[in-house]
């Protein structure tokens, strides 16, 4: 029998899922998959738990056989023979806390994280980070969060690349308000910028249209003035107050 094979049987005997055997070891349920499969093998550390959980010895999960000798204690330094290395990067396992906060482990690292602090390549929590990031506080090359910040980011502050929400900063950014090399939006203000209220920048098309070089508006286009405070006020909505004043900024 393969060590796979042997630790299928041991953890079927013992009446445990893959899930309940990786919550014991502090892995994935992928790992312990790949373990029973034969495509990857355990760190020392966990073949030590394992040989102490299934009360077993290291020689019985290592060699190949069937036969299983009484326990003996671990012996130190024990690894896979040679013949068994595998020609392969080392497996990235998930890591996680075993504190808990609102049902979810403080901390997670890996491949496919859910947790308070998550970093991994698919990373969901309050705060993520990895190359597809989900939460609260998301850094990523895909981010989605309140606050975003990533290659491609979506959020009610975000920032990027190529951003979206409701302040979004970015070479190229969509936002109510709209801060960027191009940007769209409600107000914007950038190199080339476009907004349905208002547009500041080198090139700018909006109702209230500001530009340096160009500017296409409807109700009122030039270089600003004390006019266009009062045009902004008369013509943007209050919802959008907040962006009004930012946008002011730039004036």
């Amino acid at each position: 029998m393969t060590f796979g094979a042997k630790l299928s049987k041991l953890r079927k005997d013992s009446n445990y899922t893959q899930e309940q055997l990786a919550d014991l070891l502090g892995v994935s349920r992928q790992s312990i998959s790949k373990w029973e499969s034969d495509v990857a093998y355990p760190e020392t550390d966990k073949l030590i738990r394992l040989s102490d959980l299934f009360q077993c010895s290291l020689d019985y999960l290592l060699k190949d056989g069937d036969k299983q000798e009484s326990f003996t204690p671990p012996e130190p330094a024990c690894i896979p023979s040679p013949s068994k290395a595998r020609a392969k990067f080392p497996e990235w396992e998930d890591r996680k806390s075993q504190r808990t906060l609102f049902g979810l482990p403080l901390w997670a690292i890996g491949q496919d994280v859910t947790a308070v602090v998550a970093i991994g390549m698919r990373a969901r929590g309050v705060i993520a980070i990895g190359m597809c990031a989900q939460g609260f506080l998301s850094l990523g090359m895909l981010s989605l969060g309140v606050l975003s910040v990533g290659l491609l980011s979506l959020g009610l502050l975000s920032l990027g690349c190529f951003s979206l929400g409701f302040l979004a900063i970015g070479s190229l950014s969509m936002g109510l308000f709209s801060i960027g090399a191009v940007s769209v939006g409600e107000l914007s203000a950038g190199a080339v910028a476009i907004g349905k209220y208002a547009a500041v920048g080198d090139h700018a098309m909006g109702m209230i249209a500001i530009g340096k070089t160009q500017a296409i508006g409807s109700l009122y286009q030039g270089l600003g003035g004390d006019s266009v405070y009062a045009l902004l006020d008369a013509n943007v909505p209050d919802s959008l107050a907040w962006a009004k004043a930012l946008f002011k900024l730039f004036l």
